[in-house]
């Protein structure tokens, strides 16, 4: 059998279309975007055609809008630029986020806190949700930043950030949220949702790797993270990455086009899915059931540890994961089962399945099939 992929929330392939649109990038219009003769204009016009196409994607004016490497680089970006301007200006900086965030903010929260910065972190009820009591209780109105993800990536649920995103408006606190596993693929507008910054990659919404934005809003107050030279309005110094930018531009093109009707099917998918796998004895399913991701199963089947399912899945050509590929290999039961009160046993069962673009409806049925036999199988 074709092997099947289904880890898209890890990474997803590249769509031909934006491959397409890209290659002229690599050759015929290589000039550097910060030159002033016509291979530089040229360019520099392709960057800022990308530029206003993710800006339509999330809402945002595009002179708001700055490409980075990649969603890890935008969340240190945020948090540690929040942090040291608060700290070399002689003031407190406290940032509260969740337990339940990526890693790359939870190692920035944990670098700016040796640096005289206080964390705190929001409970997440059982199904990963944060609720807005818990920030009056924690933020009050002296947090310097709050950073709350739109969507998780190893068990798919969906955050209110609207509601966050209003009440740290109405309490005059900077609102971070990082959409990589959202933007592209669910509805957001940093205006209607009351977003200060917003961290996305290219590479989880069918465009290249290596990558990403941070949405900042006029006013926020980041120090910059990289310094050298004057691109990106003096933020982020760096020659950019035309090719990945355009690319970036076009993926985020598609993703408004086609994301209603993608939604839907995936919705459809995902339930099957997810029907198919709670009718196995001891199966149960992480995360939200009404506010998840359109393409993300998480779930655990008592007594089948999740490297043993990996590698039965994998010989029989199906690509899944066990959670957060930037966690890939770690001992440890995921940081985020265990934040929604799960026990060690339990996050050590757990499975994440996640739908894209090219995931057919007779994959889905092969993939439970399968399950199913390697489950009796092991019993």
């Amino acid at each position: 059998m074709k092997p099947v992929y289904l880890d898209y929330a890890a990474t997803t392939p590249v769509d031909p279309r934006v491959v397409e649109g890209m290659l002229p990038f690599f050759s015929d219009s290589f000039g550097n975007p910060s030159s002033l003769y016509s291979f530089g204009r040229t360019a520099r016009r392709a960057v800022e055609e990308a530029r206003r196409k993710v800006a339509a994607l999330i809402g945002a004016p595009s002179d708001s809008v700055y490409f980075t490497s990649g969603g890890s680089e935008s969340d240190n970006w945020i948090v540690k630029g929040i942090a040291r301007t608060m700290l070399l200006s002689g003031r407190k900086c406290r940032i509260v986020t969740t337990p339940i965030e990526h890693q790359a903010i939870l190692s920035a929260c944990a670098q700016v806190k040796k640096e005289g910065a206080e964390v705190f972190y929001l409970p997440v009820d059982p199904t990963g949700e944060v609720h807005t009591v818990d920030l009056e209780r924690l933020a009050g109105d002296n947090a310097s930043l709050v950073s709350v993800m739109t969507a998780n990536n190893e068990i798919g649920t969906i955050e209110p950030i609207a509601k966050i995103g209003a009440w740290c408006h109405a309490h005059g606190i900077p609102f971070h949220t990082d959409a990589v596993q959202a933007a592209g693929h669910i509805p957001i507008s940093v205006e209607k949702m009351q977003i200060d910054a917003l961290s996305l990659s290219a590479h989880k919404l069918y465009g290249p790797k290596g990558i990403g934005v941070l949405y900042l809003r006029r006013g926020v107050p980041a120090e910059a993270l990289i310094h050298g030279g004057a691109q990106e309005r003096d933020r982020r110094a760096g020659t950019e990455n035309t090719a990945g930018i355009v690319g970036l531009g076009i993926a985020a093109e598609i993703a408004m086009q086609e994301m209603q009707t993608e939604r839907v099917r995936l919705i459809e998918l995902r339930e099957a899915l997810i029907k198919g796998i709670l009718a196995l004895d001891g199966a149960w399913v992480n995360g939200s059931r009404e506010n998840r991701l359109p393409g993300n199963v998480s779930f655990g089947i008592r007594g089948m540890h999740h490297d043993t399912l990996l590698i039965r899945l994998d010989m029989a050509g199906f690509a899944v994961s066990a959670g957060s590929a930037c966690s890939a290999g770690a001992l440890e039961p995921s940081h985020v089962l265990l934040a929604v009160g799960q026990s060690e046993e339990e996050a050590s069962c757990a499975l994440r399945v996640t739908l894209g673009r090219w995931t057919q409806k007779e994959e889905v049925v092969q993939f439970l099939h399968t399950l199913t036999e390697i489950v009796s199988s092991i019993r």
